[in-house]
């Protein structure tokens, strides 16, 4: 019976960790790292066309 009783306070403490880590981060913002970073893929790796204003510029 003294194994039970052990078992439960074991996940109690587990629960309550775990309870805690998510309150931590959750002040911290670490999940609106998350957002930002799944939308990195979808930016476009071309450089932008070059203006003709800006080659005339540019060009003796």
């Amino acid at each position: 019976m003294s194994i039970i009783v052990l078992q439960v306070f074991v996940s109690l403490l587990l629960v309550t960790g775990g309870v805690v880590l998510f309150i931590y981060s959750v002040r911290q913002k670490d999940h609106e790292h998350a957002d930002r970073l799944s939308l990195i893929p979808l930016e476009d790796d071309t450089p932008a066309p070059r203006s003709e204003a800006v080659r005339r510029v540019k060009t003796p």
